[in-house]
This record gives C-alpha cells, sequence and structure tokens, in this order.
C-alpha cells in the first residue's frame, strides 16, 4: 500500500514511527514543516482555549473562543464541533454537553469514565478482558482509542485516561463523520468525546493535592499556572500526579504516574498552544471482565472477590504532543492548523473466565504485547461574510492521520475457575506465540485524510441558522496476523453530508433538527474468533434527529428524539466473527442541568432506547434488542450549600440502568441495577490560603452488580463495591 494519504510533513515525518512525539516537538519549531504540509489531521477544528470568558452565538467574532460555563459551573455553555469551531449549545443544531474542570475536582473523578457517568447517554465499562475503560453513546461503542484531544484523533492514551489535565470532557451526541472525521480504532459511531487541556489563567495558581481511595490507594498532584508577558500574552500550566496501592477488590493493586505540559501564546492575531504529556498505568491481578458459555447470566460475587490471577497484569505506557495555531487575517477571516503525534506502548498477561450460569467454567491466559504510533493535524480557513440579509460562516478544512499497530500474542489454555470462589493457579506454560513477543510486527496500517467544507447561514438576526456542510473521506486500511500474513486490504472514498436548522422563535427556546451520517473502518474479530484478525469493511451510519433545547440563564436542558443505523457484527455460533443485519436505535433524550435556586446544583437526564436488530442472519433475531444497550438509563445529581455552615456543601448523585442481553438471542441478560453516590466538601481559608476538603462514598449500599455488558462481544463487567474517597487541596 503507497502512503499517500498523509502529504507527509516533509521528509522529518516519514520517521514518526520511531519517535512521534520528537516529531510533534521538532513541528513546534520548524515553520517548514507546516508550510509543507497541506493537510494533516482527522478532525477539522478550530481554536484552542483563550482567557476571554465570551458566550458564542452565530453572529460572533469567526474567532470564537471557548464557551463560558453555565449556571453552577458544572457543564459549559457549549463546546467544539469539530468543522463549526467553538459554538452556543442555542445555535447548534447537536448536542453536545461539555463538562467541566470543577466538576471533575468537586467528584473526586479519578479518569474519564468517572466524569461521563453523569450524562444518561454514556455507558461505561471494561474492555476485552482488561482494565481498559469503553464507552457506549447512545448504544453504540466508542473505544478510549477514538477519543479526540483538542481536536484531534490518534493522539490522546489508550485504554484509561486520568483527568489531572483535562479542562473540559465535551460530548457530542450521535453520528459525527461530517463533523469530526472517521475515528480511526473503529468507533464512534453514536457520539464521540473531545478532550480540552488545562490552560493558565488569570490568576497565578499553585494547588497541591493529596487524596486516598480505599483500600489503600494513596496518591498527590500538583496545579501550577502562570502567565506573564507585557499583556500577559504567554502561559504555562503544569499538571503531575503519581497515585498508588491497593483498590476495593482483594489483592488487586494500581499505580499511576502521570505529568503534562500546556504553553500558550495569546498575540492579537496569533494564538499558539503546545501540550505535551506522559503517563504510565500499572494494573496488578485486575478483576477482569468475564465471557459466558452458556445462556444463563451467573449471580455477581462479592464486591471484594476477585476472580483475577495473581499472574495477570496490564502496563500501560503513553507519551504525546499537540501544536496548535490560529492566525486571524482579519476580524472576518483565520487560518488555523494543528498537528500531534502519540507513541503507546503496552503488555499484559490477561486471564478472562468464560463461566456458565454458576459462575463455573475455564481461565485461560492470554500474553499480548501491543504498540501503537500516531500523527495527526489539519489545516483550514474558517471565515465570515453577508449575501444581503443573510450571513455566513464558511470553513473548508483538509486533514489527515497515520498510524501503525504492531502486536503479537500467546495462547495458553489454563484450568478450572469458580468466579465465587475462585483459587490460585500457576501461570499456564507451553503456549506457542503468533508473532515476535520481543519486538511485534505490524497488524494494523490506517491511513485517513479528508476534505470538509461547511456553511452555516444566518437569517433574521441569527434567529434562524441553517448549516449544511460534505466531507469527502478516504479510508485505506490494511491488517495482517502477527506472522506477517495480510487478512485485509480496504481502499476507497466516500462523501459524508450534514444539514441542520435551528429556529429560535423566542430568547431562551432553541427548536433544531440535524440529518448526519457517521463512519468508520469496520471491527476486527476477536483473538478467540475462528477467523482471529479479520477485518471488516468500514461502518457508515445515518441519523436523524429533532428536538428543543432551553436555556432560562440560571437552569437549562434539552429534550429530543433520534434514530441511528448501523451494521451489525457479532460471533456466530460457528464462532466466525462478521456482520449479520443492523442495529437501528431510536430514542428519546432529556437532559437538565443548572442552578435553578442559589446554592443549589441540578445536573441530570433520562435516555429511553430501541435498540432494535433488522435484517439478521436467516431473519432469527429480527427484532430482538441489540447486545449491551439498556432500554432506559436515569442519572441525577445534586448539590446543596449547607447555609448554616459557609463553605460545607453537600453532594448525591443516583444512576438507575435497566437491564441488558448479552447475546443477540436475547437468551440471557443482566439485570437493571440502581447505585447511589454521597459526597461533601468543605471550602474556608488557612492564613489566607484557600484549602479545601472533600470526602465521596461510591455505591453507598454496596450493591453486587453487573454493570455493562460489551457492546461488541458480550462480556460483562462487575461494578465496585462502596468505595471511599477523600482529598485535601491547597493553594500556596
Amino acid at each position: 500500500m503507497p502512503d499517500h494519504a498523509l502529504p507527509l510533513l516533509c521528509p522529518l515525518a516519514l520517521r514518526a514511527r520511531r519517535s512521534p512525539l520528537s516529531l510533534a516537538l521538532h513541528a513546534a519549531l520548524s515553520a517548514g514543516a507546516l508550510a509543507c504540509t497541506p493537510a494533516l489531521a482527522q478532525t477539522v477544528q478550530g481554536g484552542v482555549t483563550t482567557l476571554e470568558a465570551t458566550t458564542v452565538t452565530g453572529e460572533a467574532s469567526v474567532s470564537n473562543p471557548t464557551p463560558i460555563e453555565f449556571a453552577g459551573g458544572q457543564v459549559a455553555r457549549g463546546g467544539q464541533l469539530g468543522v463549526l469551531g467553538n459554538i452556543d449549545n442555542m445555535d447548534a443544531p447537536f448536542v453536545v454537553t461539555s463538562y467541566t474542570s470543577k466538576l471533575i475536582e468537586d467528584q473526586q473523578a479519578r479518569t474519564l469514565g468517572d466524569v461521563v457517568k453523569n450524562d444518561a447517554s454514556v455507558v461505561v465499562g471494561n474492555g476485552f478482558g482488561n482494565s481498559a475503560e469503553t464507552f457506549s453513546i447512545r448504544g453504540f461503542a466508542l473505544n478510549n482509542d477514538d477519543l479526540s484531544f483538542n481536536g484531534l484523533y490518534g493522539i490522546l492514551p489508550r485504554q484509561v485516561l486520568p483527568t489531572q489535565m483535562i479542562e473540559r470532557v465535551e460530548i457530542l451526541k450521535g453520528a459525527n463523520a461530517f463533523l469530526n472525521g472517521a475515528a480511526p480504532g473503529g468507533s464512534g459511531l453514536g457520539g464521540s468525546i473531545n478532550i480540552q487541556p488545562k490552560r493558565a489563567g488569570v490568576d497565578p495558581l499553585t494547588r497541591a493535592t493529596v487524596d486516598y481511595t480505599s483500600d489503600s490507594q494513596v496518591g498527590g498532584s500538583v496545579d501550577i499556572g502562570r502567565r506573564w508577558g507585557d499583556s500577559q500574552q504567554f502561559g504555562i500550566r503544569v499538571n503531575a500526579a503519581h497515585r498508588d496501592g491497593d483498590t476495593v477488590v482483594d489483592d488487586a493493586g494500581q499505580r499511576m504516574t502521570v505529568g503534562t505540559v500546556g504553553l500558550d501564546y495569546l498575540g492579537e492575531q496569533l494564538r499558539v498552544s503546545l501540550d505535551v504529556g506522559y503517563q504510565k498505568f500499572r494494573y496488578s491481578q485486575p478483576r477482569p471482565t468475564i465471557g459466558l458459555t452458556g445462556t444463563d447470566v451467573p449471580s455477581p460475587p462479592s464486591n471484594s472477590t476477585n476472580y483475577g490471577q495473581p499472574w495477570t497484569y496490564s502496563e500501560l505506557e503513553s507519551t504525546f504532543g499537540v501544536l496548535r495555531a490560529e492566525y486571524d487575517f482579519s476580524s472576518n477571516w483565520m487560518g488555523y492548523a494543528a498537528i500531534g503525534a502519540s507513541h503507546d506502548h503496552e503488555s499484559g498477561d490477561y486471564g478472562q473466565p468464560s463461566v456458565n450460569g454458576e459462575g463455573i467454567g475455564t481461565v485461560n491466559r492470554l500474553t499480548v504485547p501491543y504498540e501503537r504510533d500516531a500523527v495527526s493535524g489539519e489545516i483550514g480557513v474558517r471565515g465570515k461574510f453577508h449575501t444581503g440579509p443573510v450571513g455566513h460562516t464558511v470553513n473548508v478544512g483538509v486533514s489527515a492521520l497515520r498510524a501503525d499497530s504492531r502486536q503479537a500474542f500467546e495462547y495458553v489454555t489454563g484450568g478450572p475457575v469458580d468466579i465465587s470462589n475462585p483459587t490460585a493457579m500457576p501461570r499456564p506454560s507451553g503456549g506457542v506465540p503468533v508473532g515476535d513477543m520481543s519486538n511485534p510486527g505490524v497488524t494494523d496500517r490506517t491511513r485517513l485524510h479528508s476534505v470538509a467544507l461547511s456553511d452555516q447561514l444566518a437569517f433574521l438576526d441569527g434567529k434562524v441558522l441553517f448549516t449544511a456542510g460534505v466531507r469527502h473521506q478516504s479510508l485505506r486500511n490494511k491488517t495482517y496476523t502477527p506472522t506477517g500474513e495480510q487478512t485485509g486490504d480496504y481502499d476507497d472514498s466516500v462523501w459524508t453530508p450534514a444539514y441542520g436548522l435551528v429556529v429560535r422563535p423566542w430568547e431562551p427556546v432553541a427548536f433544531y433538527v440535524n440529518h448526519i451520517e457517521g463512519l468508520t473502518k469496520g471491527d476486527a474479530a476477536p483473538a478467540d474468533a475462528a477467523n482471529p484478525s479479520a477485518s471488516l469493511a468500514p461502518y457508515r451510519t445515518k441519523q436523524t434527529e429533532a428536538g428543543v433545547k432551553l436555556d432560562f440563564g440560571n437552569i437549562g436542558g434539552n429534550i429530543g428524539v433520534f434514530q441511528i443505523e448501523k451494521p451489525q457484527a457479532y460471533v456466530d455460533s460457528d464462532n466466525v466473527f462478521g456482520l449479520a443485519g443492523a442495529q437501528r436505535n431510536r430514542g428519546l433524550e432529556l437532559n437538565v442541568y443548572g442552578e435553578p435556586v442559589r446554592g443549589v446544583r441540578l445536573l441530570g437526564g433520562v435516555t429511553f432506547m430501541d435498540p432494535e436488530l433488522r435484517g439478521t442472519k436467516g431473519a432469527l433475531q429480527d427484532g430482538n434488542d441489540a447486545i449491551g444497550v439498556p432500554r432506559y438509563q436515569v442519572v441525577l445529581g445534586a448539590e446543596w450549600d449547607v447555609p448554616a455552615v459557609t463553605g460545607l456543601t453537600l453532594q448525591a448523585y443516583a444512576q438507575r440502568r435497566g437491564s441488558q442481553y448479552v447475546n443477540i438471542d436475547n437468551s440471557a441478560k443482566i439485570p437493571a441495577w440502581t447505585r447511589i453516590d454521597l459526597g461533601a466538601r468543605y471550602a474556608t481559608k488557612i492564613n489566607g490560603r484557600n484549602v479545601v476538603w472533600r470526602a465521596g462514598v461510591d455505591n453507598v449500599a454496596d450493591k453486587d452488580y453487573w454493570a455493562t455488558v460489551g457492546n461488541d462481544f458480550g462480556q460483562i463487567t462487575q461494578g465496585l463495591g462502596r468505595v471511599y474517597k477523600l482529598s485535601m487541596s491547597v493553594d500556596f
């Protein structure tokens, strides 16, 4: 396959596989690298985070700043929407929820999964036999591989993302190929998550935090921000953290180290940012997900029971960087460009039990070394003008991504297991490695590039906004076995159109409707399928959605209905992974957020879903529910500032999730469950310094429950038991 997907950053980018972070840093210093690069990334995005606290509207400046916080500070008034750039919720024909760093700190969210639990359209689980966080939005999988970082795919660390560097978590609901381009990892057809990094604020910041998480996790972090220069145009934000100890699951340990640096320059016309980071996780004897061998689901063991074997572990190490620049040619025209690179190195011994309805079965060893190198970027122009009474905001952008993955594996038959009464077994030996375990060969080459054009037309002084656009997306994907045999070669291009309408008859009310498509490369068969590593052709989805958004200043929300349809992939009765029909999700969403009464903050929502299978093999499963999609999910969080005690805030969070089927025959499912989390914080001053104590208890009732079912392969994740969290932050 010729490497034509990326016009290749001059000769330097050709060596990105060996040192992707070095590439990003060299690109930051080399104007020539950008000059010779006509296309660079997967998402056309507009804008680094700026300091201005300005509400974005349809008639705002072309270089819109990051939307400000909504009342209560837990969510923002808008977010990044791909080619549309930063946009206010009320002006967007799509639904985006942007959770803030304030929410992350106040809820003591340790990882991204702890943040998105606040959204009733998102389900969080674990990966196939490992500790990776996986997500589902509107009933379709979103893997951690396919998160975007400040607008770029392929940059963030795989598997698990800590929260120390995060300023905003932006969740876009629904298909988004036009807005963001195809996700490189093969997921994200029901929605996407973009991570905005922290930036230095106007006021100097030096904050130290110590924290404790049961059973014996102890950690510490620092957050430092400074601005300098005649007009405070230079900024730096440094975040570093380390945490180590045992979890609430018996014998399970976890160690995390993370460090990030964000630099930015805010000139009158030029804005530049550079974000670099490093993180490393190690999980020792983690409790794995469960595979099922029959038609019954066992009862969940005690919350503290660990059916992971002592020899299992997972080690994840990532280095990444992104350079982004904007330049205002005038008040109405701007250009932007970005380049990013990352390197991931993973190793692990995994042992997922496969059990029957009594919880008895077998556990085998799967050892997998894995590496990924990715380079992505974008370049484009955005402008505003009028044709008579009609305003236009147009964008032309070019993007590309290249990613190479390397993998080998060794699969060894193990022995019997009882998940309710687990016993340790020696590490199984005698397996035959497939591929070079010390230096894995390439198993996946992904090359993506696209051109996007959009126009948002404003009528009647912005009361009517019509958005139309199209993206021409080229996908090339080659897959290989770990021994070098080619198993797939896809090379094609498609057009993905989109249009949306917003009508604001009154200032606090906006009606919206949209039609948009999703596109991503096809799934790969799991290692234990009869056709392991076989790759399917890219998936294409279509979404239609309509609803109303409300913004009354102190409280807001939205209610909408949608339909999304995608091809269905699963492992059949012959253990062959392939396509069979389609999954059609019809849903109703309602979200609410804000501070309706001073000192009382609300955040939550409800989603109802009809996840129907259609056109299945022999029509045997037509009309059944899709795997791992609850028919309803409800979340509600509340905070109350206690009037009698200045600085004291009480928190409560409730989540209810419907039952989920574990197979397409709908012969078995995990039951519905409810979980309650409680917390409190106390903010005061000691010797003139801001001090905040926080305490929380997740799963107060210590309920035993199966939390989720994996969308793709039906593995089930057990929920954690009662978890205590404590922290203290001091500003120096």
